[in-house]
């Protein structure tokens, strides 16, 4: 490990730059970022630099990797020689509290509501040791990767019950707090919030656990085999009343009658709602027809949400019909989102359970299929934004963070030494990792 000081000859994306950044034939300027402590001091364009390697030095003993510094008594200059640079990933939707379970589940039959059934029967197996084993092995995963802020759903489908997942990752997200910011969302059949004075304690429940350490958002599962808008305005009533933001699971299907997402973004303006709302999946809008969609993104765009595309799951889930191929993708409408202005966020969901046999909570992952799924030009300067930008998953009650790279911001960096703009997100997985200013 090498503390830095500085990080020379940096590729930025596009969507990090001010428009004033200089061109070179076309191209951004490269950038050198400076450090003070564990935060970025200034990013400037690049003068030509030469620094001396770190490659054929000694490796650090195991006692200083223990300590978490480098060996030597001041910062080091690294350049990186043009190479790909993103600030640190965002995993904006998982499931870590499922993660690593089909092994012991064995052969699911296809669609999203048979992984519901095989999830609800290995449930009987879980126990505190079991999620704690199972969802730190996901953040050891999500951590190599370069990932410093993960939000996780966790099922709950009892009103009357704390999951144990809630209070195992509550515990996690203090174990790593220094190297992964871990928030969490209550996964809540739309059904439960039917009966008013239900949707009331399950909110006040889950407030009870939302703090500035300790994240929470109240979340509900929304399709058409449980739609119910009297429940879903019970939803939104009461996450405004205690004040806590909204993460939904909306319309994962391929059914063009799907109304979830047309009726949160209306209920969301006519309750003047406060809080940030992410609306995962969406799958059912690219099924309506042109003019529809177009106009549901309208007011997708006017009531401020968020949407999260989670490609490697929709690809398995949607269309899936025993030895059949698939003809359908399960990707929303993320261009006409994108044209829009709307929050688009790309995300890994579920891993290596019955929702989704792949997986690696490296949010790069989902980029690799979403871009030829999706169709993506330009994907590292346009849409890369999709797996760093916090700030689309922060409170609005929060005081204003700064910029994923900008002056303040936590010194934390992802290096793509072999990957490329145009290939993009092609040769990521070579990577080296700057957390807090230090080079792992």
């Amino acid at each position: 490990m090498k503390a830095l000081q500085k990080v020379c000859n940096a590729r930025l994306p596009l969507w990090t730059l001010p428009p004033s950044w200089p061109q070179e034939e076309g191209r951004p300027a490269l950038a050198d970022l400076t450090f003070e402590g564990a935060r970025i001091l200034s990013i400037e364009a690049s003068e030509l630099f030469e620094a001396a390697p770190f490659a054929h030095e000694p490796k650090p003993s195991k006692a200083e990797l223990s300590r978490g510094v480098s060996r030597h008594d001041e910062p080091q200059v690294l350049d990186v020689g043009g190479a790909l640079v993103l600030p640190g990933l965002l995993d904006a939707h998982t499931h870590i509290d499922k993660t690593l379970t089909l092994g012991r589940i064995g052969e699911v039959q296809p669609g999203l509501l048979n992984a519901i059934q095989a999830m609800m029967v290995d449930k009987a197996r879980w126990s505190v040791e079991d999620i704690r084993s199972r969802a730190s092995k996901a953040l050891q995963w999500a951590y190599a990767s370069g990932v410093t802020h993960l939000r996780t759903h966790c099922d709950w489908w009892d009103p009357s019950v704390t999951p144990l997942a809630w209070d195992v990752i509550k515990e996690l997200s203090t174990e790593w707090h220094s190297s992964i910011q871990i928030s969490r969302s209550a996964l809540i059949p739309l059904t439960l919030f039917k009966d008013l004075d239900t949707a009331w304690s399950l909110a006040q429940r889950v407030s009870k656990s939302n703090a500035r350490e300790h994240r929470a958002c109240l979340g509900g599962f929304i399709h058409s085999s449980n739609w119910d808008p009297i429940a879903l305005e019970h939803l939104i009533r009461a996450a405004q009343h205690f004040e806590l933001d909204l993460d939904l699971h909306v319309d994962e299907e391929l059914n063009p009658k799907a109304q979830g997402l047309e009726r949160i973004a209306q209920l969301i303006m006519d309750h003047q709602f406060k809080g940030r709302v992410l609306c995962g999946h969406t799958c059912a809008l690219a099924q309506k027809s042109d003019d529809e969609g177009q106009r549901i993104l309208d007011l997708v765009a006017q009531s401020g949400l968020t949407l999260v595309t989670l490609p490697v799951t929709n690809l398995l889930l949607q269309d899936a019909v025993p030895q059949r191929t698939p003809r359908l993708r399960g990707m929303t409408l993320v261009k006409e989102a994108k044209a829009r202005g709307i929050p688009l966020l790309i995300a890994s969901d579920n891993v290596q359970d019955p929702f989704c046999a792949m997986g690696s909570y490296d949010p790069l992952e989902a980029m690799i299929i979403g871009a030829p799924m999706g169709q993506w030009g330009n994907a590292f300067d346009e849409w890369s934004e999709g797996i760093c930008q916090t700030a689309w998953i922060a409170s609005p009650s929060e005081s204003a963070a700064p910029h994923a790279l900008e002056r303040g911001a936590r010194a934390n960096l992802v290096i793509f030494d072999q990957a490329n703009a145009i290939g993009f997100p092609s040769q990521t997985q070579p990577r080296r990792i700057v957390r807090d200013a230090v080079l792992l």
